[in-house]
């Protein structure tokens, strides 16, 4: 499933990817890609794929971003508002680093938090492209942007929530359910927002 998920989603979208990495490119100087370090299937790291969305710094700054953040370029903004940043990891799910539905991928900085039974039951599965906390998290920036310290407020009242998602994943786990959470991240994405 997630091998022919991703050739296909990869072939309809990509005059998409073309329009995204142009776009990227002509934003800012720097590379197309944002390339950083995750733990995946087994604690085994890998460098995820995503659109950049943010001018190249010398990697100071948090891990995690708020809205507002004056490190987003104008495009990165569309790009991280739609998911659109997103879908290059559809060539990680094609090398075997993720599966299309998952627990998402967390940096070595945030996974060595986890509880060592937690993060031992989390990386037993290969991380994903979306799962429910990502549905459910969807405006997390939004929620970031309000806090005076963002990293706190992530590992201390986000991170303790996502885990409980991912626990709830690996335990239920099943080929309609990752459907059903295929179908639930499209309509998050693509559905009518709220006002």
């Amino acid at each position: 499933m997630d091998l022919l998920g991703a050739s296909l989603v990869l072939l309809l979208c990509s005059p998409v990817l073309l329009a995204c990495a142009v776009a990227v490119k002509a934003s800012s100087p720097g590379p197309v890609l944002f390339r950083q370090d995750r733990v995946g299937l087994g604690g085994k790291r890998f460098r995820i794929r995503k659109f950049r969305t943010m001018h190249v710094t010398d990697g100071a700054g948090p891990q995690v971003t708020a809205a507002g953040d004056a490190r987003i370029t104008a495009v990165g903004r569309v790009l991280r508002r739609s998911k659109l940043d997103e879908l290059p990891q559809l060539i990680d799910v094609l090398v075997g680093n993720m599966s299309l539905v998952g627990p998402r991928p967390e940096v070595p900085r945030y996974i060595a938090q986890y509880p060592e039974e937690v993060r031992a039951k989390i990386l037993s599965v290969r991380p994903g492209i979306t799962d429910n906390a990502a549905i459910a998290f969807r405006d997390e920036e939004r929620m970031l942007a309000a806090s005076s310290d963002v990293e706190r407020t992530y590992v201390e009242q986000i991170m303790p929530i996502k885990q409980r998602y991912y626990l709830d994943y690996v335990a239920h786990r099943s080929v309609a359910g990752d459907l059903a959470i295929i179908g639930r991240t499209v309509w998050a994405i693509a559905g009518p927002k709220k006002r």
